[in-house]
């Protein structure tokens, strides 16, 4: 299986996250068998156009929430990663702090 499972949104909560703030969460490697996608479908095109990360960060996005991995931004990028034969993506990790139960 190349993910641990496919998902269909965000089961974690809005973080608000700026594209800035992104950018301090250092790169590390996750195995793509780890992640939980957050979304379904995916455009083809975006797939396979060789510009596809130009405008946007270089590495995926990842929250980690519960326990899980959920690829947040990055379907692409996860992939390609794959159809090259490769078990890991470098993603910047997001750590979400489980919400306190009362």
């Amino acid at each position: 299986m190349l993910f641990k499972a496919v998902g269909d949104g965000r089961p974690y909560p809005e973080h608000a996250t700026s594209q800035r703030d992104w950018a301090r969460v250092p790169p590390r490697q996750v195995r793509l068998d780890q992640l939980v996608t957050t979304k379904r479908t995916l455009d083809l095109a975006a797939l396979l156009a060789e510009d596809s990360t130009f405008y946007g960060d270089l590495f995926a996005h990842v929250v980690a929430w519960r326990g899980e991995l959920y690829l947040e931004d990055g379907l692409h990028r996860a992939l390609r990663a794959a159809l090259q034969q490769r078990n890991v993506l470098h993603a910047r990790v997001l750590e979400l702090e489980p919400e306190a139960t009362p």
